[in-house]
């Protein structure tokens, strides 16, 4: 059994998603270990994780769309010291996710046809995130 460990830095131009998938199914293959369990976690509260389908761009205008529905700037939010974008990210994370967890096999994530993995940034500002990616399987036999 083996394991890595890589801290991923990630820029947004403000709210919006960030597909990683390459940079992560490179590190992965990378790695040397073809059967295992590869987990990401957002070290933010104001940004989160999803897996998504990656083919037609219309799909993240949408979910942009919904997220901007259902917790709008300025519906009276207490918490405002970051700015009226900031309550709303807060939100926006909790109802999404901070984690995931793929499986790898034969050294790399077992993503579906259309699936990506993104980093969906909640803030209106430009931000430098950090996505921690830990690895833990099988070297070859």
């Amino acid at each position: 059994m083996r394991q890595a460990l890589r801290h991923l830095a990630v820029s947004t131009h403000g709210i919006g998603l960030v597909e990683i998938t390459g940079e992560v199914t490179r590190w992965v293959a990378a790695q040397g270990i073809v059967s295992g369990l590869l987990t990401l976690f957002c070290r933010h509260t104001s940004a989160s994780l999803l897996i998504q389908e990656n083919a037609d761009p219309d799909v993240r205008t949408d979910l942009l769309g919904f997220f901007r529905r259902i917790v709008p700037e300025g519906a009276g939010y207490v918490h405002d010291t970051e700015g009226p974008d900031d309550m709303p990210a807060h939100i926006r994370s909790a109802l999404t996710q901070t984690q995931l967890s793929i499986p790898v096999e034969d050294g790399r994530p077992m993503l579906g046809t259309w699936q990506g993995i993104y980093l969906f940034e909640h803030r209106a500002a430009p931000h430098r995130r950090e996505v921690v990616l830990h690895l833990l399987g099988e070297p070859p036999a």
